[in-house]
């Protein structure tokens, strides 16, 4: 297998299955999702810490049309959505990415129906989609303290010099 971690990028179906496998295995799956465009320590120590939470972490990635949608800003995504799956799936602690287009991932929370759902602090519990779909399961839902300072929104506005240290 070597280095090459991309057999991590899986589809809806494909994530379903290693789900059902850990599950059967007595094990729980963690979900969360993002656009993770320009991924940053933040995204790393909070994929970390969202793993620490089951025995298998599902990123969903937002896709480019539906990061384009969400108003991010002009330019956005600065990666394509190929390239910043392969960068998720070469981390240790992500387990599977899918690439999903739709606005929201509850379909796909739908189709995976893990045992913990993870978003970063900026999304109380009560605000994220699926939470009650997996809190109906038995399942949780939580919400991971940002790391302060860290954001790809402010990143960029540095690159660009719209504000920021240099």
């Amino acid at each position: 297998m070597g280095f090459d971690t991309r057999h991590k990028i899986m589809t809806a179906a494909q994530a379903a299955e290693l789900v059902g496998r850990v599950r059967a295995a007595g094990g729980k799956a963690v979900f969360t999702n993002g656009c993770f465009d320009l991924l940053h320590a933040g995204h790393v120590r909070y994929l970390q810490q969202a793993r620490e939470l089951g025995d298998c972490l599902v990123v969903g990635l937002n896709s480019d049309a539906s990061v384009r949608g969400l108003g991010k800003g002009t330019g956005r995504p600065l990666v394509p959505q190929d390239q910043r799956a392969q960068v998720l799936s070469a981390l240790a602690c992500v387990d599977a990415v899918v690439i999903f287009e739709e606005p929201t991932p509850l379909e796909l929370i739908r189709t995976l129906e893990p045992d913990v759902l993870v978003k970063g602090g900026d999304w109380p519990v009560e605000r994220m989609v699926g939470a009650e779909l997996v809190q109906a399961r038995g399942g949780r839902a939580l919400s991971i303290p940002l790391v302060e300072g860290l954001s790809t929104t402010a990143l960029v506005a540095r690159i660009r010099g719209e504000g920021g240290d240099s």
